[in-house]
């Protein structure tokens, strides 16, 4: 209700139904809520009803199905594509997993090749070390027995200078010449 106007039939109708029902004046209360449902016939509905009727008719040919298509064609390739996504992301797991295991394999392989390098390179550091020492003995040996043969020739020299010296460093240190 609006204030200072006149209730309406509508808003006295209203009020009344928000009321709780009469027991004694049940029939009133009936007839108040069968007139609270007015229903009016109005000509202009057939003629809504015909043209939407009409224009459904029309329209789904040539909009509504092509339309329908078209929004299952966009989920067919929707789902197309999360499958190939689905499939490429299987595949792509399974390339990483032979791919690690490949990985390893040649990992492997390196390992064993560089161990047995290292062997080898250690198998001849032992045997050029061997023939370093050989030799170096060799020298040494040969170095040996030339000074032992040069001490041996100086000594001789020497025994054979010996008389011829001791004259002379006589002669020096008396100063005078003694026979030789």
């Amino acid at each position: 209700m609006t204030r200072g106007l006149p209730a309406s039939r509508a808003d006295r109708d209203i009020e009344a139904l928000r009321r709780p029902p009469d027991p004694v004046n049940h029939l009133a209360s009936a007839k108040l809520f069968a007139s609270a449902i007015n229903v009016d016939f109005d000509p202009t509905f057939i003629a809504q009803f015909i043209l939407f009727t009409t224009f459904v008719v029309v329209l789904r040919p040539l909009l509504f199905d092509p339309l329908l298509r078209v929004f299952e064609e966009r989920e067919k390739r929707t789902e197309g594509a999360k499958d190939d996504a689905r499939k490429m992301d299987a595949k792509a797991g399974e390339l990483l997993t032979k791919y690690e295991a490949e990985l390893e394999k040649v990992r492997r392989e390196a390992n064993l090749e560089r161990e047995k390098l290292r062997r080898e390179a250690k198998e001849l550091e032992t045997k050029i070390m061997g023939e370093a020492r050989d030799e170096a003995a060799r020298i040494l040996e040969t170095g040996k027995a030339r000074i032992a043969a040069e001490v041996e020739q100086m000594r001789k020299e020497l025994k054979d200078a010996q008389p011829a010296l001791a004259a002379e460093i006589a002669s020096r240190v008396l100063g005078r010449e003694v026979g030789r």
